[in-house]
Parts: structure tokens; C-alpha cells; sequence
């Protein structure tokens, strides 16, 4: 751990971790039906990963080096762009569903899966995925692996770290990717979620989210594979585009349903 750092820098681990454990509790992935199941805001689930990230830029401004410094900024910036985005693709599917909670909008979507099929679900989807690859750090958007400091976005902030905290740290962060490869896996391929309490269906519903997200990871790395990093300014024209996106499927929502 780097010396002359503040309180920032040691509970960003931690608040990382137990941002992405809420999270992934509150996310229907096994169940609609779970004790926290009202607690399942949109919203709240939101503003959880932004939590993690807040305090992840916090802890890079917190280091007092230049690396440090500037990933945070490139940090905030892209999150300033995600968030919005995130927000208003779910949101999109929340129109339907009369609800922001997410297990009313996986359960509606259980019951009636045409709705997926519509131009509001592609737009969405389309920009869920741009969320998810900019969220946590992957290509085109990031490089997880680089050895580069000034390409850097997520890796500057954490360079200081080491030992437990960084174990915690890329804990954090592959927790965040699984709980949003299983947001899109429950949101737009809901089937074999349980909707009830039984025992059966809830260890069918665990097997096929654990195919589900195992496959969406492959098909990110196979995706990865063909990609290479875009340059910095050019991360805010792919989020603005999806942004766009997701503003599009909300209005096609509001079209669609006739409010």
C-alpha cells in the first residue's frame, strides 16, 4: 500500500466489494421472488455501481500521483456518459412493466416475451451492451491488461495497490462484470428464471443464469479478440451514441404502449 494516503484509498476495496455484493443481491438473477426483491429499484442497483466507482476515482485522486489523477478524471468522464445510459435502456423496459423495480420488469417480461422482440428491446439491448464493455473497463473502451500508463483508464487509478487490497479490487471488479452480464442475461433472456419458491425450479433457474453468463462472457472475450482500443476522445462519441440509443428505445417504449 502506497504511504501518505488518506482514509479514500483504504476503503475503496472494500466499498468496490460491497457495492457489487448488494448489487448482485439485488439483481433477479436466480429468482423474482427473493427477501430483497422490493428493494430491487433500478435506481438503487444504479446508483450502487456508481458508488464503487466514485469511490475507486476518490482513491485514485487520493494516491497524490499524476497516473492516479489522470485515471480518475478518465474515470469520471466515462461514468458521467455510462450511468445515463444504463439508466435509461432499463428504464426503457420499465415502461411496459409500469415500474422501475427489477423483478417486476423481468417478471413481465417472463410473462409476455414478445415485448423483447420489439424496437424498443433492441435498442436497449444494443445499448446495455455498450454499458457493460465501458463499465468494466473492457475493449474497445479500456484494455484490462495494458502495460501502457497513458492509455490507461481503470488500471491508473489502482496502480498503488498491491497484496489483499488488490485481490479485492479485481474481486470488485469481475463481481460488477458477472452482476451485468447477469442484468442483460435476466433482462433480455428471462427464460428459466424462477418466479416461484420452489426448490426445482430455483436450481434449474441457477444452472441456466450460470450458461447464460458464461456464454455472454465468451462471446465478450471472443469479441475482444477482433477489437483493439479506440483512442481516448473517441470513448465519448461511442457512449454519446449509445446514449442515444437508449433515448430512442425509451421514446419507441413510450410509442409503443401508448402513454
Amino acid at each position: 500500500t502506497a504511504t501518505g494516503t488518506g482514509p479514500a484509498f483504504r476503503a475503496a476495496p472494500l466499498v468496490v466489494v460491497a457495492t457489487a455484493v448488494v448489487a448482485a443481491a439485488l439483481v433477479p438473477l436466480v429468482s423474482t421472488r427473493t427477501p430483497v426483491s422490493g428493494d430491487a429499484d433500478l435506481i438503487v442497483v444504479v446508483a450502487l455501481l456508481a458508488l464503487g466507482t466514485v469511490s475507486l476515482a476518490l482513491a485514485g485522486l487520493d494516491t497524490g500521483t499524476a497516473f492516479g489523477g489522470m485515471g480518475a478524471s478518465r474515470e469520471m468522464t466515462v461514468a458521467a456518459l455510462v450511468e445515463p445510459t444504463l439508466l435509461m435502456s432499463v428504464f426503457a423496459l420499465s415502461i411496459p412493466a409500469d415500474s422501475t423495480n427489477l423483478a417486476a420488469i423481468v417478471t413481465g417480461a417472463v410473462h409476455d416475451p414478445a415485448r423483447l422482440a420489439t424496437p424498443t428491446g433492441l435498442l436497449a439491448a444494443v445499448a446495455l451492451v455498450a454499458v457493460t464493455v465501458a463499465e468494466t473497463g473492457r475493449l474497445p473502451v479500456d484494455n484490462p491488461s495494458t502495460h501502457l500508463e497513458l492509455t490507461m483508464i481503470h488500471e491508473a487509478m489502482v496502480l498503488e495497490y498491491a497484496g489483499p487490497d488488490l485481490a479485492l479490487i479485481e474481486f470488485g471488479a469481475q463481481l460488477r462484470l458477472t452482476v451485468l452480464l447477469g442484468l442483460l442475461a435476466s433482462l433480455f433472456t428471462p427464460w428459466g428464471i424462477a418466479t416461484g419458491t420452489g426448490g426445482a425450479a430455483l436450481v434449474l433457474a441457477l444452472v441456466l443464469v450460470t450458461v447464460k453468463v458464461a456464454l455472454l462472457g465468451a462471446l465478450l472475450a471472443a469479441a475482444e479478440v477482433f477489437l483493439a482500443k479506440i483512442r481516448l476522445f473517441r470513448v465519448p462519441e461511442l457512449l454519446a451514441g449509445s446514449f442515444l440509443l437508449a433515448l430512442l428505445a425509451v421514446a419507441a417504449s413510450y410509442f409503443l404502449t401508448g402513454e
